[in-house]
């Protein structure tokens, strides 16, 4: 299991140094001149060549990448005293040093002398907890739908939530969104009492502190959480259907035991190993495919700040958001390769 773990980090790493790879070379081929965008107008001759300094854009393309990838390293090597909040020194000699610290995701280039770091701090809270909603949502609602529909298989309650779920498989996030948003929230509004567009915290009527807002919470989650639903009832239904048939389950029966029983206690359990794959992968990818609902109900969230950020060709920030994205993938497809084992003893680790 150790080396197991060992092998998925080390594999992890090759992930996230291809990511880093594509994307840097992507924003560099790029026609746009980013010191002069950071600039705007104010720009001039010594205030560009003070920018291109500073952000190495004077510097050949390759030398850039070498110098991004030791800023995001742990370990880092530095010619002069390096510009990170906090590091530990591991030896300095003769005007040359090795680091050791956390990632440096380097500063925004719009937001000035704001750290990538802290911007992302400050959104992906949100991000998890709309997710964590949204998915809670979707499995409270599709693992007892496909039960009913997997025991009541070919009869018009199947028929239902079959369709149902196709349907909202179907179903684009951004149009979910602007639906729920105009008829719960503009329609319907002075019954549900819900706002078109607010994230969790929101400034109070006088500006003096943020007050937590849970009811913004309602219809993003709701919306995020369809599409994942659908996928679950489908996938719960096929799998049960297909477990339900097996002879162990054939076994439990002619013991006398009820059908609830068995599907519960025997059934249930040893089919959710796809349910926890399409789950884990949707919970992943909501952590990125969310910016079309955080961006229309206006959440702050990593979606809403990556568009803003592709928007203003903030290049650190658009970089730390994906390698944030990224570990967050790598570090759930783990955690599922480790569930797998918990739910179904069959499943080993070579």
């Amino acid at each position: 299991m150790f080396n197991y773990i060992i092998n998925k980090f080390l594999y992890a790493a090759l992930v996230l140094f291809g990511v880093v790879t594509v994307i840097f070379f992507l924003f560099n081929i790029m026609p746009a001149d980013p010191a002069k965008m950071m600039l705007g107008d104010r720009d001039n001759a010594q205030q560009l060549e003070m920018i291109n300094e500073k952000y190495h854009f004077n510097k050949p393309i390759y030398q850039q990448y070498l110098l991004y990838l030791n800023d995001l390293s742990p370990l880092s090597f530095h010619s002069e005293t390096p510009i990170y909040d906090s590091f530990f020194l591991l030896f300095s000699k003769k005007g040359f040093c090795c680091v050791i610290k956390a990632p440096y995701l380097r500063t925004s280039f719009y937001q000035k002398n704001t750290s990538v770091s802290s911007m992302i701090s400050s959104s992906f809270p949100n991000t998890i907890v709309l997710a964590i909603s949204a998915i809670v949502i979707a499995l409270l609602l599709a693992v007892p739908l496909g039960v009913i529909a997997a025991y009541n298989k070919d009869t018009w309650i199947d028929r239902l939530i079959s369709s149902v779920s196709v349907l909202g498989m179907s179903l684009p996030s951004f149009l979910a969104a602007v639906l729920m948003s105009y008829i719960f929230a503009y329609k319907l509004g002075g019954l549900t009492n819900l706002n078109m567009t607010g994230s969790l915290f929101v400034i109070d009527d006088f500006g003096s502190g943020e007050r937590l807002q849970l009811k913004n919470l309602i219809l993003p989650a709701i919306t995020l959480g369809i599409r994942p639903l659908a996928v679950v009832v489908h996938l719960t239904r096929t799998a049960l259907i297909d477990e339900l048939s097996l002879d162990y389950i054939l076994l439990a029966r002619s013991k006398g035991l009820s059908v609830s029983y068995v599907i519960v206690f025997h059934a249930l359990r040893n089919s959710m190993t796809s349910v926890v794959t399409a789950a884990s992968g949707w919970f992943a990818g909501m952590l990125s495919g969310a910016v079309f609902v955080e961006y229309i109900f206006g959440w702050n969230g990593l979606g809403k700040l990556l568009v803003d950020a592709l928007i203003s060709v903030d290049f650190p920030l658009v970089m730390g958001i994906i390698l944030v994205i990224a570990t967050c993938f790598i570090i759930i497809n783990i955690l599922v390769d480790l569930i797998y084992i918990w739910l179904d003893p069959r499943v080993r680790v070579n």
